[in-house]
Parts: structure tokens; C-alpha cells; sequence
């Protein structure tokens, strides 16, 4: 493998931990005390700042119940990535992460994939880090707990919040799977908008609804 393939590789992980930490419904200071790797270090591999050693790859793979080679994006998966995109991150209830940037720092982008489910949700679990995040609904309804605020996004809505707000999200009971996109800001990036012509401001609209899911 290649040096930059594997920069490429190291880099994809911070956003598949990440995910992996979320979807377990752990805090950085629950996985800190957990596996023994400081919540600081843990921090600064998931916003692309640090690199994984594989002791810690290894420990966090162990905790989370994911392998390696999910982490590496290397794993057979069952939907096929886009050219020169890294392989999806699957979980055993359905979910897909897909990572869409390979660069270590910045702003990393995401494809997030829920299953359909039955019966009513439960209010999603929530977390809290460092950071800022900007999402979108490609398809179906997304459920959006951000503090004591339940908001129901469709195909087309955006959100933006600091990721230090406690946030959570679930399919808020469609009758299909959910589809969004997440850019992060592990620093607290937020989006910069160059244009206020109505088109583009249209497609990057934000409409929060408070509904009773």
C-alpha cells in the first residue's frame, strides 16, 4: 500500500470511530475510562487531528464490537462506494456510515444511512463533543433531538449546531430508510456562505420544525 493510501486510510477512521462511539451511545470520557486511552487523544483521532496507533485501533475496535477492517474501510460492504470514496462503516442493526473526505483536519463529510423500522421510535440517544456539524435530508424523515428540542427534518432540510449541544438522531418513523449528509467542523468550523442569491440560499435553507414524533 501506497504512503498516501495509507494517510488516506489512517485519516477515514477519525469519522468511522466516531460513528462507531455514537452508535454505541458512549461519551469520550466513558470510552476513555473503558480503554484506558485519555479522552484528549481520543478527541483529536476522531476530528483528524491525531493519527491511530494500532494499540489504540485495536482497543477501540474491541469496545465498539466492530472490526478491523471496517475501521479501514476495507471490509466487504453491501452497498459498493463511489470511485475513489472509502468503503461504508455497517452496524449489526443497519446502519451505514459512508466517510466522503480522506484528509486528515478540516471540515470531513459523511453519508449516513438509517433502516426503516417498526413500530414508534424511541428518542434518540444523545452526545456531546467538541465541534460544529451541518446536516441534510436526502431522504425520509429524520428525527433530530438536540437538547431538550425534538425537530423533524425531511428530504431537502438542513441543520446547523454546535456539537457541544447534547444531539442524537433515529428514523423518525417513515416508511423507508433516512438518508443525510453531515459535514463537521472539528474545531468548530462552520459553513461560510459567498452567495446570498435566493437559488443557492434556497438549497441550503434551514426549516427546524418542532413536531410530536
Amino acid at each position: 500500500m501506497a504512503v498516501d493510501e495509507v494517510d488516506g486510510t489512517l485519516a477515514a477512521m477519525g469519522p468511522r470511530l466516531r460513528a462507531a462511539r455514537e452508535q454505541h451511545g458512549a461519551t469520550l470520557a466513558g470510552i476513555s475510562c473503558a480503554t484506558g486511552i485519555s479522552s484528549s487523544t481520543l478527541s483529536r483521532i476522531e476530528t483528524g487531528r491525531r493519527k491511530p496507533t494500532l494499540e489504540v485501533v485495536l482497543r477501540l475496535a474491541k469496545e465498539y464490537g466492530v472490526s478491523l477492517d471496517e475501521l479501514a474501510g476495507t471490509a466487504t460492504a453491501p452497498v459498493a462506494p463511489e470511485p475513489g470514496a472509502s468503503a461504508p462503516l455497517s452496524f449489526g442493526d443497519g446502519k451505514v456510515v459512508l466517510p466522503l473526505t480522506r484528509y486528515v483536519g478540516g471540515l470531513h463529510a459523511h453519508k449516513h444511512v438509517l433502516p426503516a423500522i417498526e413500530g414508534p421510535p424511541a428518542r434518540p440517544g444523545q452526545v456531546s463533543h467538541q465541534g460544529y456539524e451541518w446536516l441534510c435530508v436526502l431522504y425520509g424523515r429524520l428525527w433530530l433531538a438536540l437538547g431538550d428540542r425534538n425537530l423533524v427534518l425531511t428530504a431537502g432540510d438542513a441543520a446547523e449546531f454546535d456539537t457541544r449541544i447534547p444531539h442524537g438522531v433515529a428514523n423518525a418513523g417513515s416508511t423507508g430508510p433516512v438518508e443525510y449528509l453531515i459535514l463537521f467542523g472539528p474545531q468548530g468550523e462552520r459553513l461560510r456562505p459567498r452567495t446570498s442569491q435566493p437559488l443557492v440560499s434556497g438549497l441550503v435553507r434551514e426549516r427546524l420544525r418542532d413536531e410530536h414524533v
